[in-house]
């Protein structure tokens, strides 16, 4: 399961946000049904773009005329929702074990949603936070985890990735990063990533002064 990921030392690990690190889920899909019914936009149109910034999804669901008014208005609706948010299985323990290693979470949430989650699950979250106000592009682009191994002084190539939506594994195998895939939100057959573990519970990982090493739980 994990053949491709425990041999190696990594000097960063990046992690997504809702999905990965928290389960904001029920809060997200209340969220984007209000929004579509405000919006008259059919809810299977806002289906299918997990991990995607909420920008991106307005401007492909609805005229440029209509998208500006539209985007502040689905950030008002989930900065106001934010009942039954969770930290997910394994999260806070990995997290803490990297404590003394490089890590980052990389989001397509803004920052002030962002910092909205992480209140609301009480998840402690590592120094550097890379949301979509930060990037030109968000996820599936690049940008998102380019820009948090630039801010901790490493190369992407030496980074692992942890996501749930194959939105931001193309993120993280652009960017040149090893991927780590949860499936807390999606199929394992719709991941394509180099490792796929059920949730973070699954796996451990290892912060030595040579990096850090990722293996499986007991």
């Amino acid at each position: 399961m994990l053949d491709r990921l425990v041999d190696r030392v990594f000097e960063a690990v990046l992690f997504d946000m809702d999905g990965t690190l928290i389960d904001s889920t029920p809060a997200v899909i209340r969220s984007w049904d209000r929004w579509a019914a405000e919006h008259d936009v059919p809810s299977l149109r806002v289906a299918g773009w997990h991990g995607v910034p909420s920008a991106n999804v307005v401007r492909g669901v609805l005229p440029p005329d209509r998208q500006e008014a539209a985007i502040v208005r689905i950030q008002e609706i989930e900065i106001a929702d934010l009942d039954g948010i969770v930290v997910l299985p394994g999260a806070a323990e990995a997290l803490e074990a990297l404590r003394n290693g490089k890590t980052a979470i990389a989001t397509s949430c803004t920052l002030p949603l962002a910092k909205a989650r992480i209140a609301a699950s009480q998840l402690v979250p590592p120094s550097v936070l890379v949301t979509a106000d930060d990037v030109a592009r968000g996820k599936p682009a690049p940008d998102p985890y380019l820009q948090a191994a630039r801010r901790l002084g490493v190369d992407p190539t030496s980074c692992l990735v942890v996501e749930d939506a194959p939105a931001g594994l193309e993120s993280a195998r652009v960017a040149g990063c090893a991927t780590l895939a949860v499936t807390t939100t999606t199929s394992p057959e719709d991941l394509i990533a180099d490792a796929v573990v059920k949730d973070l519970s699954d796996v451990r990982f290892k912060a030595t002064p040579a990096g850090i090493q990722l293996e499986l739980a007991n």
